[in-house]
């Protein structure tokens, strides 16, 4: 007892004061230093760099045209990436490679061209234009065609010269020719300003469906001469929302939009088409070839199909269903997937945060305890929706989207780094600091739990630390809103947020369960000095995943700058007796060291990084991942396992430590007839991004399976079990698998 209060009250106090301090200044500037080193390194190309690959512009009234190249140099390969970029006036549009009833598709002529040898178009997923009964495909607003040059002589100059004809149409339709020149010198071909464009229009180009779950099983016909139709059959593994096909055939025939039936469960598909034109055609539709291009959302397939006599003339039962089926399954999903995450290896770094929450409401009164579990939640939701924007900006510009990326940027990573030491520091006692009156306001500033502004900013900082991970349905739902519109990501991402803050709601409905435990006394000073080194070991962590970021060296030297930030705060706990300017003095020296630190990676020289592939296994025969070698090795009869990781990705390294380098898993992939290859992520890499986003894929952990009988490759679950693994081995060699479990996708 002194001075009439008693040790508990002042340790209310004192647990009030470290647990909800100025660390609100800390934790908002952490969060937009993570938000702006996610967006500066997209959002703003060196224009040198962008002049180097980029012809320029041909301008007309309706639109613009100029060719792009993925990198700056041609480097040593025969194949050079370009991309034939168009930007059009509002309400107008150029033609598909089938411009459908009317129009024409642009076509390029590459006659003056320097030690080029060929060069090949690719068409992204067009939209289908419906007008008086006409039926057109094309793109409007701006589109990249992908090309592939194919050089003379490899490692030599390649100057470009293609003269472009194109149709741009709105209500009438104007013929332009234009004139484009790109000279790209010999060299390492780094990437260029336009690689991540270039690529978001790529990935759109139809492949077999398998990335995406679809296929297209058959196209019969039926009605004969006098009414003829096309029937075609679907299956997704993912319910169809809202699929179209376009059809390519004889030029004397044109193909009417589909009338589409869904199965019940929305994985099945019938389209329905009247075919035109048949009096023209020599012939009825038995037995031709039709190029057929499946379209749901941002999933596409195409093949190319012999049309066979229909089993019945008549009408096939009808397959109810509906084009919202998909929606309120992804949110489940997403939920899900955010409560999950809170049981993922990513929690133990927030996991001090949890309990801090908890425990500090011990004697609480139940609405403080309610208010205080609900800011929490609302931090995280806050967060999310924040991420959300970000990515959807970044998305809008092309830039590389996906889920825990900002562990890529060293400076995020510095900033959080700096975070955790304060907030350990803080849990020791180094420093005190009230929050400033309009936050304390929002709370009970005289009780012993803190004002809800500090639960908010907590929440928030705790959805920040728990993003490398990936888990069950998080990966499906991510891919969901990032492979469509702001919308969707949005929707999304505040599902997920509701999904990890139902822990937070749940003690808010049922507060005994915070209220119940002891009050706050003794014990709290030794649970504060051992969640203090639980938040310093999370330090440490994200130092190790810096240094294979920056070099050892780099990331020692800021944890040295951290480890005397601590010893600041700890000088001036023991000085506060001395003159305040003392503890103004270690406030500044504090702030000085952060700076210091974030300088750090902008001073490094290009000294060699660590590799990209930090193997780990020497049990295992792991290869760096080569994308274009697989098809020539499943080709050859062998079985290719890819594992995507990086060093941030805790999810990955659990899988790596329990499935892959154990027991038959260990044996297969080391086997003479499987080929393991680790594509590491730590660092940006755009090969892996453009990789995962065949896909739909944006996040880690991803494993993927090719062989014989999966040429196209199957993805795995994120988390990964011994017999997940082998069955997928078994079935891309073309095994028997005797397991009735499958991968999922």
């Amino acid at each position: 007892m002194k001075n009439g209060i008693t040790w508990e009250d002042r340790e209310k106090v004192r647990t009030s004061r470290i647990v909800s301090t100025d660390m609100f200044f800390f934790k908002l500037g952490t969060y937009c230093s993570a938000i702006f080193a996610l967006a500066v390194p997209w959002l703003c190309p060196s224009p040198a760099k962008a002049q180097l690959a980029s012809s320029p512009w041909s301008v007309t009234d309706q639109a613009s045209v100029r060719l792009l190249s993925a990198t700056e140099a041609v480097g040593a390969t025969e194949d050079v990436l370009l991309g034939l970029h168009f930007r059009l006036k509002k309400g107008w549009k150029i033609s598909w490679r089938s411009p459908g009833d009317a129009g024409f598709s642009p076509t390029l002529d590459w006659s003056g061209s320097e030690n080029l040898s060929a060069a090949n178009i690719s068409w992204p997923v067009p939209e289908r234009f419906s007008i008086l009964g006409f039926e057109t495909f094309g793109y409007k607003d701006e589109t990249v065609l992908p090309l592939t040059a194919t050089l003379a002589q490899a490692g030599q100059p390649l100057g470009l010269r293609a003269a472009v004809d194109y149709l741009a149409c709105n209500e009438i339709c104007i013929p332009y020719k234009a004139t484009l020149a790109l000279r790209l010198p010999a060299g390492e071909s780094r990437p260029s300003a336009f690689v991540h464009l270039i690529n978001r229009f790529a990935v759109r180009v139809p492949g077999d469906g398998a990335a995406h779950g679809l296929t297209i099983e058959k196209v019969e016909a039926s009605g004969g001469k006098t009414h003829p139709m096309l029937r075609v059959t679907a299956t997704a593994s993912f319910p169809f929302s809202a699929p179209d096909l376009y059809v390519e055939g004889p030029d004397e025939l044109q193909f009417a939009k589909p009338a589409v039936r869904l199965s019940d469960d929305g994985n099945r598909a019938l389209l329905e088409l009247p075919v035109s034109g048949i009096e023209f055609f020599q012939r009825d539709l038995n037995g031709i070839f039709l190029t057929l291009t499946l379209v749901d959302g941002e999933r596409s397939a195409e093949r190319r199909l012999r049309v066979v006599a229909a089993a019945s003339a008549s009408p096939p039962t009808a397959m109810p269903g509906t084009d919202a089926t998909a929606w309120p399954l992804v949110l489940v999903l997403a939920v899900l997937g955010g409560l999950i995450l809170n049981l993922m290896p990513c929690v133990l770094p927030v996991l001090s945060i949890k309990l801090l929450h908890l425990v500090g409401h011990g004697g609480a009164g139940s609405w403080r305890v309610r208010y205080g579990f609900i800011a929490s939640a609302a931090g995280i939701l806050f967060s999310f929706l924040g991420l959300a924007a970000v990515l959807a900006a970044l998305k809008a510009t092309g830039a590389t989207v996906g889920w825990g990326i900002q562990f890529q940027q060293p400076w995020f990573l510095i900033a959080m780094t700096l975070v955790v030491t304060l907030f350990a520091c803080n849990l020791w006692g180094f420093f005190e600091l009230r929050l400033p009156r309009w936050i304390a306001d929002m709370g009970e500033h005289s009780s012993h739990v803190h004002g809800l502004g500090g639960h908010f900013l907590s929440g928030a900082f705790a959805m920040l630390l728990a993003t490398p991970c990936s888990a069950p349905f998080l990966g499906t739902a991510v891919a969901f809103a990032l492979s469509r519109g702001a919308t969707e990501i949005f929707a999304i991402f505040a599902a997920l947020g509701l999904g990890l803050a139902l822990p937070y709601l749940a003690v808010a409905a049922a507060p005994g369960m915070a209220t119940r435990l002891p009050k706050p006394g003794p014990w709290m000073a030794k649970l504060r000095l051992v969640l203090g080194f639980a938040l310093a070991a999370t330090g440490i962590w994200l130092l190790t995943i810096l240094a294979s970021l920056i070099g050892g060296s780099a990331a020692a030297a800021i944890g040295a700058l951290m480890v005397a930030a601590g010893a600041a705060l700890y000088f001036r706990r023991r000085t506060r007796h001395w003159l305040e300017r003392a503890g103004g003095m270690s406030i500044a020296v504090v702030a000085a060291l952060a700076v210091m630190a974030f300088l750090i990676p902008a001073n490094l020289p290009e000294s060699p990084r660590p590799g990209k592939v930090k193997v780990g296994d020497s049990n295992a025969q792991w290869t760096p991942f080569d994308g274009p070698a697989i098809a020539a090795l499943v080709a050859g009869g062998k079985v290719v396992f890819v594992d995507v990781t990086a060093d941030w990705c805790i999810t990955c390294l659990i899988n790596k430590a329990l499935v892959l380098t154990q027991g038959r898993v260990k044996e297969r992939l080391a086997g003479g007839n499987v080929v393991s290859m680790r594509a590491d992520w730590t660092q940006p890499d755009d090969a892996i991004s453009a990789y995962l986003a065949k896909f739909q894929r944006y996040g880690i952990p991803f494993n993927a399976v090719y062989g014989p009988a999966l040429p196209e490759g199957f993805a795995l679950p994120e988390l990964l079990t011994e017999q997940v693994v082998l069955d997928a081995l078994d079935r891309a060699a073309g095994n028997t698998v005797v397991s009735s479990r499958r991968p999922l996708l």
